[in-house]
C-alpha cells in the first residue's frame, strides 16, 4: 500500500466528519478539548528488525523471510506520522547493520530520530514471525540484553518536553529491564510535571516478566499514572479480574487513569471517564491477513483524532478503521494509512455506503 505523503488539512477534515452513530454519551478529554494540539508526540520503546516468513509452516522449517521494521511504539510512531503528526522517537539501537536499517527507516518515514542513541556495547533486537492463513502468527524474539533494554535514567536527563503535547508508552518498555522500567516511570512523572498528556497501552507480554505478580503490580502502577489507558479485554481480565467491557473501563479509571479506551477486538471499542461512556462498533472486513499491528494502528488513529480536538466516539471510529486496515497486510505497519487512504477506505466501507444510501 502506498504511504507517500500525508495530505492536507482538507483531507483530515473530510475524514473527521465520517462518523457512524455511536452508542452512549459521547465526550472528549478535557485536557485536549476544543483545540487542535500542534506539539509533537514523543514515543519511547524498542525498535526491532522483523523477519516475516514467506511461506506457511513452523518457523524452524521456513527457508525464506522478508525483512522489515517493527516494534509496538514504532508502529504507533509510523501511524501518527503518516496522518500528519510530528513524532519524536526515543530509543537505543546497536552499532550494527540492524541499527543502521532502523535509523534509515525512521528517516524515510519522517520520524524525528534526534533522541536515538547508538549503543556500542549492546546489539539491536530482532524477531521472526510465521505466515498463517488464519489465526494469529507465531513469533520468536531475540531481545535479551538488547540496546533498548539498556535504556536508563541517563537517557532522558536532557529530554526537553517543551515542544511535546503527548507522551505515548506501552507496557513492553518496562518489561525489558529494571532500568527501562525506571525510564518509563520517570518519563511519566516528568510529563505530568510539564503538563504533557500521557497515553499508555498495557500491551502485556508475560514472557518478558519474571512472574505474573511482578507484571500485574507494575502494570497497575503504570496505568494509574496515565491520563489515558488503552487496554484490551484480556488485559482487563489479567489486571483486575473483570471481563465485561464496562467493568474493565471502570476498573482502570478507579485505578487512577482519567480515561480508559477498551479495545473489544473485532467487535469495536468502548471509552469512559467513569461518568460518561461511549461505544463504537468495529469495521468488519471480509478477510484478515495478519492481526499483528492492528492494536498499534488503533492507537495511532485514536491519538491523532484526539489531538485534533475530536471526541472519543469520533476518535474510536478512526481508530477502528485503521486497525481494520492494518489487518489486511503482513507487515506490522505497512497498512497504516495516509489521510487520503483512510478516507478512501472509510468511504468505500459498507458502513458508509449504507449511511449514504439512507440520505
Amino acid at each position: 500500500m502506498p504511504v507517500k505523503g500525508v495530505g492536507d488539512g482538507a483531507a483530515d477534515e473530510d475524514v473527521s466528519t465520517m462518523n457512524a452513530p455511536v452508542q452512549g454519551q459521547d465526550f472528549a478529554p478535557e485536557e485536549l478539548k476544543g483545540r487542535a494540539q500542534q506539539g509533537a508526540v514523543l514515543l519511547v520503546g524498542e525498535p526491532m528488525v522483523l523477519f516475516t516468513a514467506e511461506q506457511t509452516g513452523d518457523l524452524q522449517h521456513v527457508q525464506r523471510f522478508n525483512a522489515s521494521i517493527a516494534g509496538a511504539e514504532l508502529n504507533v510512531a509510523v501511524g501518527l506520522t503518516r496522518l500528519g503528526r510530528k513524532v519524536v522517537y526515543l530509543t537505543r539501537v546497536g552499532q550494527d547493520p540492524f541499527g543502521v536499517k532502523i535509523r534509515e527507516f525512521l528517516q524515510r518515514e519522517g520520524i524525528d530520530d534526534s533522541q536515538l542513541k547508538v549503543d556500542p556495547h549492546h546489539s539491536t533486537g530482532f524477531m521472526l514471525k510465521s505466515k498463517v492463513t488464519q489465526g494469529d502468527p507465531a513469533t520468536a524474539y531475540w531481545r535479551a540484553g538488547s540496546a533498548a533494554s539498556a535504556l536508563g535514567p541517563s537517557d532522558i536527563e536532557q529530554v526537553d518536553l517543551s515542544g511535546i503535547t503527548l507522551l505515548h508508552l506501552t507496557g513492553i518498555l518496562p518489561a525489558l529491564s529494571p532500568s527501562a522500567a525506571q525510564v518509563t516511570r520517570a518519563l511519566m512523572d516528568k510529563a505530568h510535571s510539564d503538563g504533557v498528556f500521557v497515553s499508555f497501552d498495557p500491551n502485556l507480554r508475560p514472557a518478558l516478566w519474571e512472574s505474573q505478580e511482578a507484571m500485574c503490580s507494575t502494570m497497575r502502577d503504570l496505568c494509574s499514572r496515565a491520563d489515558l489507558v488503552l487496554p484490551g479485554i484480556g488485559e482487563g481480565e489479567q489486571l483486575f479480574g473483570v471481563s465485561k467491557i464496562e467493568e474493565i473501563g471502570q476498573a482502570f479509571v478507579r485505578n487512577g487513569a482519567h480515561y480508559a479506551v477498551v479495545k473489544d477486538g473485532p467487535r469495536g471499542a468502548y471509552a469512559t471517564d467513569g461518568t460518561h461512556a461511549v461505544y463504537v462498533p468495529a469495521f468488519v472486513v471480509s478477510k484478515v491477513v495478519d492481526t499483528v499491528g492492528a492494536g498499534d494502528g488503533f492507537a495511532a488513529g485514536l491519538l491523532s483524532a484526539l489531538l485534533e480536538g475530536q471526541t472519543f466516539g469520533q476518535a474510536m471510529e478512526r481508530a477502528c478503521a485503521i486497525g481494520a486496515m492494518q489487518t489486511q497486510v503482513v507487515s506490522d505497519n505497512e497498512g497504516l494509512p495516509s489521510p487520503q487512504e483512510l478516507k478512501a477506505f472509510m468511504s468505500s466501507h459498507p458502513r458508509y455506503q449504507a449511511q449514504a444510501a439512507r440520505h
